[in-house]
């Protein structure tokens, strides 16, 4: 099981990093550039940004957030020339903007109808 490491000079925390001089994983300080031998030898890496996907999220009441833009984007749900965007918030290493609506009559959410289908996030 993977754990914390402190530096003992310091008391930072150190970072799994290979030396390839020794063949052997270390865990080395950014700060003082001490280093120690790891011993465990697996190494772990849970990339979350490439299982994340934009999506709505919660859009109850947006319609009447007087803080939020309007634009004339008609509604597929309910073809009402109003409603409510927002810019997705997700950190992801792509940086496209994808813009979320809300309709102001219906509530309903969509993504711009001009983007490509295969492109467009989760609105379910």
């Amino acid at each position: 099981m993977a754990s914390l490491h402190f530096c003992s000079e310091c008391n930072n925390l150190l970072y799994p990093k290979a030396d390839t001089g020794r063949r052997i994983m270390v865990y080395a300080c950014r700060i003082c550039n001490e280093e120690e031998i790891g011993e465990n030898k697996c190494v772990y890496r849970n990339d979350l940004l490439t299982v994340t996907k934009e999506q709505v999220g919660i859009t109850t009441d947006l319609g009447s957030d007087p803080t939020l833009a309007h634009s004339n984007i008609t509604c597929p749900h309910c073809n009402q020339d109003d409603a409510v965007f927002y810019q997705d918030q997700s950190k992801r290493k792509e940086t496209r903007m994808i813009l979320f609506f809300v309709c102001t009559k219906c509530n309903h959410s969509f993504t711009d109808p001009s983007l490509p289908q295969d492109n467009r996030p989760d609105t379910s």
